[in-house]
């Protein structure tokens, strides 16, 4: 019946566990992005249970003999919530940039657009120019 009592554990096992799993299977990059979001979340609710203290009150000193609970967790997750919040907006921008120059956000088929064939030499970009040097050693273009 102890397991039960630790309930909120178990969320915060089973939210780190999806978002695990989401980032690591899918290959969707917003997805990946998702899954992250819902690992970070189950560290915030790590942060938070752990910071509370049963029959704790708010630190404010009018009886010197009470139970208070630590406030440096919650706002210390309000902190990690604003980056996260940031650091999910250029996730998007950046996958939105991706979709711009490789018209898909699937990272298999990104892969097979970087990728050459194998036995080929790799692509070069358009307009470049390659300098090679033959025995002699100058340099022709």
């Amino acid at each position: 019946m102890e397991l039960l009592g630790q309930y909120n554990y178990w969320v915060v096992f089973f939210l780190m566990m999806t978002g695990f799993y989401v980032v690591i299977a899918r290959g969707n990059l917003v997805a990946k992005i998702v899954g992250l979001n819902i690992f970070q979340t189950s560290v915030f609710l790590l942060y938070i249970s752990m910071g509370k203290v049963s029959g704790g009150t708010a630190p404010i000193v009018a009886d010197p003999g009470s139970l208070y609970s630590n406030p440096l967790p919650h706002v210390l997750i309000l902190t990690a919530i604003v980056v996260g919040v940031a650091t999910t907006a250029l996730g998007l921008a950046l996958v939105v940039r991706i979709k711009e120059a490789y018209g898909t956000v699937e990272e298999d088929e990104i892969y097979a657009q970087d990728d050459p064939p194998h036995g080929s030499a790799p692509a070069l970009a358009q307009g470049s120019e390659t300098a090679t040097a033959d025995s002699a050693g100058e340099a022709r273009r």
